[in-house]
């Protein structure tokens, strides 16, 4: 980006982070100052302003990676810049949409471009909205690695086989301590768990609420073994989904796009959709995104469906987008043979 500075350290607190800073616009935010307001403007406040925004960004993402495994912090780092490239990006345009009329107040009565004003304020409106949505990327990065494996998350997959391969082992371990204390009568010496593990188990098998003469119960073998199954098919799902040829396609009026990273189809207008197109969108599951300047929803199967019943984005081939996408997948195959 023309807008990309050089790379800055930040240390807090003896910690280092690195995480580009982008530039912001002193020209525009100067004229959006002398437009507003009487005071003069202090050079460098609107970038002291952002950095700040971005210091505060980075102790968050900082707090984030000490709480979770160290697979989740390149995607911590991917959303710490995408608020930071976003941020500045939203602020440079406020400052622009601030410095196109004056304030009534610098500009007096007389003559005052009443329409010019309004149609900046619709301009502010929408400006906030997307401030709005880049704040919650700070959401973003406090909840990353707190929860489950997102399909939207890149290393879905590689994060599933390393939580399938814990399922296995304890589903083997939880057997093999079975088979032990079904042919000893005791988990002393047992020689697949820890001298803590064993006491604990003992403890267990004490309890009124353990009712099977075996340490671990057959419903606990039971629902690990369904885990099992369950996160085998959503690595095969998503294995699967990975080799998609999925396409986009022009409607009249915009175009539809395939986004692999952010996992996600968008539809594009050259102007604002009419109520009912809009009012289409929401019915097939896809929300505005002010940040991707597109209305949106998950890459899947059902998004096609979904397009697949809205007029206004019907491709310009006349075929459907389901079958748009039979017809790629059907090419890859051919090309892999």
């Amino acid at each position: 980006m023309k807008n990309r500075e050089e790379i800055i350290e930040a240390t807090k607190s003896g910690k280092t982070s690195t995480q580009t800073y982008y530039k912001i616009n002193e020209t525009a935010a100067r004229r959006a100052n002398d437009a507003n307001s009487r005071y003069d403007y202090n050079p460098g406040s609107a970038t002291a302003e952002y950095s700040n925004y971005i210091d505060k960004a980075i102790a968050i993402a900082e707090r984030q990676k000490k709480r979770v495994d160290p697979m989740y912090h390149q995607k911590i780092d991917s959303l710490l810049d995408i608020y930071a490239r976003k941020l500045a990006e939203n602020m440079n345009k406020g400052y622009e949409i601030a410095g196109r009329v004056p304030s009534i107040l610098i500009a007096g009565g007389s003559n005052f471009p009443t329409r010019k004003k309004e149609n900046q304020n619709a301009a502010a409106d929408r400006n906030m909205e997307e401030y709005r949505e880049i704040q919650s990327l700070l959401d973003k990065i406090r909840s990353t690695g707190m929860g489950g494996i997102s399909a939207d998350d890149p290393q879905a997959i590689e994060k599933l086989q390393i939580k399938l391969a814990g399922l296995e082992k304890s589903q083997e371990t939880m057997k093999a301590v079975n088979a032990y204390y079904r042919k000893h009568k005791t988990l002393d010496g047992c020689p697949h768990l820890l001298p803590e593990q064993i006491e604990k188990l003992k403890a267990d098998m004490s309890s009124q609420w353990h009712l099977e003469d075996k340490p671990f119960a057959s419903w606990a073998l039971s629902n690990n073994n369904a885990n099992i199954r369950r996160i085998k098919a959503r690595i095969e799902n998503l294995t699967r989904k990975e080799k998609f040829a999925f396409v986009g396609w022009e409607f009249d009026g915009g175009k539809v796009e395939i986004n692999r990273e952010e996992n996600r189809l968008q539809v594009f207008f050259e102007g604002k959709p009419d109520p009912d197109t809009r009012a289409e969108l929401k019915s097939g599951g896809f929300r505005w995104a002010p940040s991707a300047g597109a209305w949106q929803r998950q890459l899947t199967d059902n998004a096609f469906l979904a397009a697949d019943t809205i007029n206004a984005i019907a491709p310009l081939t006349g075929i459907k987008p389901t079958e748009l996408q039979r017809k790629a997948r059907r090419r890859k195959l051919e090309e892999m043979k």
